[in-house]
């Protein structure tokens, strides 16, 4: 029986709907079905496969998929594990697909499709003559799935002066952005598979700001928020000055603000590390006239 939970299902699990049913060598999980095929023996649920037509097998054809923000992408594969079952199943049992109990042995696989936002797992039986060996694990596409699970925004942009509002030349602006998880970090996530979890942490390294005039500034902080009582005084942190009014650049400066995410990833309870790089680009329009004074 197929049920189907949505085109986005989050988890695809495979479970053997009875103790006699035939089950294939663990070189060959069954491939998920998308459409109206019978599942055969297997109770399928919300299944879908990221970057295939049909499904696949570990190990067998399927596109990679690219990571937000201008970020690598790793071969999709299938990541297999296996563990003996206890107690075997009973003689005659057709998990033994002919064998007897001694002649070999009957193991749980749990294979899952990586990388994806959102994996896929296939568990079930299989009979082997010799112990399964689990394929490796690459940690980085683990480390790419944890940081595909992140929600890492673009700066949400602090400037004076404000939007809608209007600035003056050679008067002080401040430049920042919100420090929530989402905006400016640390945000962490993890990702399993094969018995390995990777955990990535997300930060905000630095922010270019490219101020419409020609001029950009690079901060490597969130930059302080304005208040009345800092006057004309520079930002101590994240600021720029503008020298000519925006008339000069079309009506309106177009300021960009553009985050470096920096996002290490450690193999839980191993030496495996790495980083990755995540880029976010917002912007706005701000107003800037020249004020002549008058002797």
């Amino acid at each position: 029986m197929l049920t189907r939970l949505g085109r986005n299902a989050a988890t695809a699990v495979f479970v053997a709907a009875s103790l006699t049913a035939p089950a294939a060598t663990a070189a060959t999980p069954p491939p998920p079905t998308t459409g109206t095929t019978p599942c055969g023996i297997f109770v399928c649920v919300g299944v879908e496969v990221p970057g295939q037509n049909g499904g696949g097998k570990p190990g067998g054809g399927g596109g990679g998929e690219g990571g937000g923000g201008g970020s690598g992408s790793s071969a999709a594969r299938w990541v297999c594990s296996y563990e003996l079952l206890d107690p075997q199943p009973p003689a005659g049992s057709l998990d033994w697909e002919g064998h007897e109990p001694g002649d070999g042995a009957v193991y749980r696989e749990s294979c899952t499709f990586l990388p994806s936002e959102s994996p896929l797992t296939i568990i079930r039986r299989i009979w082997a003559a010799t112990p399964p060996v689990a394929a490796a694990v690459d940690p980085a596409v683990l480390a790419r799935q944890a940081v595909d699970k992140m929600l890492l925004r673009p700066p949400a942009i602090g400037i004076t002066p404000k939007p809608g509002g209007t600035g003056v030349v050679g008067m002080p602006v401040y430049m920042w952005t919100a420090t929530g998880p989402e905006t400016y970090g640390p945000n962490t996530a993890s990702a399993s598979a094969g018995g390995v979890t990777v955990i990535a942490t997300a930060k905000v390294s630095k922010i270019v700001w490219s101020m419409g005039d020609g001029m950009t500034v690079t901060c490597t902080t969130a930059g302080t928020p304005y208040k009345a009582e800092y006057g004309k005084a520079s930002s101590p942190d994240c600021g720029h000055r503008y020298t000519a009014p925006s008339s000069t650049a079309g009506g309106k400066y177009h300021v960009t603000a553009t985050s470096t995410w920096s996002i290490d990833w450690q193999v839980t309870g191993g030496a495996q590390a790495g980083q990755l790089t995540e880029v976010r680009t917002t912007a706005v329009d701000i107003n800037v006239v020249e004020v002549q004074v008058l002797n």
